[in-house]
């Protein structure tokens, strides 16, 4: 039996794409030509050198928005039949432990990750920047980040309980 997901889990699963847009478009200032206020170790303006790693920066953009784009397979349709055109599986039934268990396993390293990599986000020793706007910008980019790996466990969880907990049949019935 297929049922819709609550309005809230289908509001929650498009922002998250959202969430993740501001460090892609701070990192995408690096990529064209500006410092976006980083300064290095001498004080001077930083910035992306070299083509190949211009290429990563673009490419951990675009990936993290994949990435961040697959919860709507949550609230979908596409997220519990496998859509036709796709070869070999298509309109087969989504076991669900292949949505949760990757799902789970994302939403918590995502805790970990951000975590780990903000920890010292908002101390003075963090990155040096040449004004306060620069590093709030960038910390705001950032903080959103903390969101994402929270939402996509509370995501799991609706569709966990959509689709495998089944309604309960009254026995004395």
């Amino acid at each position: 039996m297929q049922s819709t997901a609550p309005r809230w889990a289908y509001l929650l699963a498009h922002a998250i794409p959202f969430f993740v847009l501001p460090s892609s478009l701070w990192r995408l200032g690096l990529v064209f030509g500006s410092s976006m206020g980083m300064l290095d170790a001498t004080g001077q303006p930083t910035y992306i050198q070299g083509f190949g790693l211009k290429l990563y920066v673009v490419g951990l953009s675009l990936v993290s928005e994949a990435l961040a784009l697959t919860s709507l397979g949550l609230v979908h349709r596409w997220g519990e039949v496998v859509p036709r055109w796709i070869p070999l599986i298509g309109g087969r039934r989504v076991a669900p432990n292949a949505a949760i268990i990757p799902a789970t396993l994302g939403g918590l390293s995502l805790i970990a990750l951000w975590t780990f990599a903000m920890r010292n986000a908002y101390t003075d020793g963090f990155l040096y920047f040449t004004n306060d706007f620069w590093q709030y910008l960038m910390v705001g980019s950032y903080s959103l980040l903390h969101l994402w790996g929270p939402a996509l466990l509370l995501l799991t969880w609706s569709y966990y309980r959509r689709r495998t907990l089944q309604p309960r049949v009254n026995a004395l019935t």
